[in-house]
């Protein structure tokens, strides 16, 4: 599927206005489900024939955002979904079946390959959050850790645009942090979706960068990231 809607045509803020609206001291970038089953050519989707092309030039610029957000002093985040039998939803297992596909939700296994990480790894000092569905928050300690740290802005990158990045965006703009999505490092697996869902937060609850405004409002870096 191809969109209509470019993703450079949606706004985006003003690369001179982020240096004070990405503070590093007060600033974490959350990376969401960047893992095996999601986006590995070995995982689930992948297995499945999906083309990761997009979603591999995102996590270059995930690599990218991290290694400036080390050096500038940001907090990073990683943000993982976790899953079990026993924390399956009802709700979640009922939406599957009544699409006429009973135990596919069973993805991202604890203890399985698929709910490793992949190309990106926390280090020393990183936030690792693990979560059962789709939001970073809920359920978690997301929330009180960013508190500690007194992280009032957060800049989401990851998969997947429509879901998770989605929803955990939504529910950071809700507890009242500034939410920044870096739009070239998040995807979906169409086109459609990934445009789709940051004009979507950018109408409500976000603004949006792209990782060359990032690096250089956080470093002064201006070539192509």
């Amino acid at each position: 599927m191809t969109s209509s809607l470019s993703v450079d045509a949606l706004p985006h803020v003003d690369p001179t206005l982020l240096k004070g609206i990405i503070v590093p001291a007060r600033t974490v970038l959350l990376l969401i489900d960047v893992q095996v089953d999601f986006v590995s050519p070995d995982g689930v989707i992948g297995m499945a024939g999906v083309d990761m092309s997009g979603i591999n030039s995102a996590i270059d610029k995930m690599e990218t955002l991290r290694a400036v957000a080390k050096v500038q002093g940001a907090a990073v985040a990683f943000v993982r979904v976790v899953t079990r039998e026993e924390t399956d939803s009802t709700a979640l297992k009922n939406l599957y079946a009544r699409r006429g596909r009973p135990g596919q939700h069973a993805i991202c296994r604890a203890d399985e390959p698929g709910s490793d990480y992949y190309r990106l790894f926390p280090e020393d000092g990183d936030i690792e959050i693990e979560k059962v569905l789709f939001d970073g928050f809920h359920g978690t300690d997301l929330e009180e850790q960013l508190r500690a740290r007194e992280i009032d802005t957060v800049l989401v990158a990851g998969v997947t645009t429509d879901c998770c990045v989605d929803q955990t965006a939504r529910s950071a703009f809700h507890r009242n942090f500034n939410v920044i999505v870096v739009s070239d490092a998040c995807a979906a697996y169409e086109d459609a979706l990934h445009a789709g869902g940051l004009l979507a937060l950018e109408k409500n609850c976000a603004l949006l960068a792209d990782t060359k405004s990032v690096l250089s409002a956080w470093s002064g870096i201006s070539d192509e990231a």
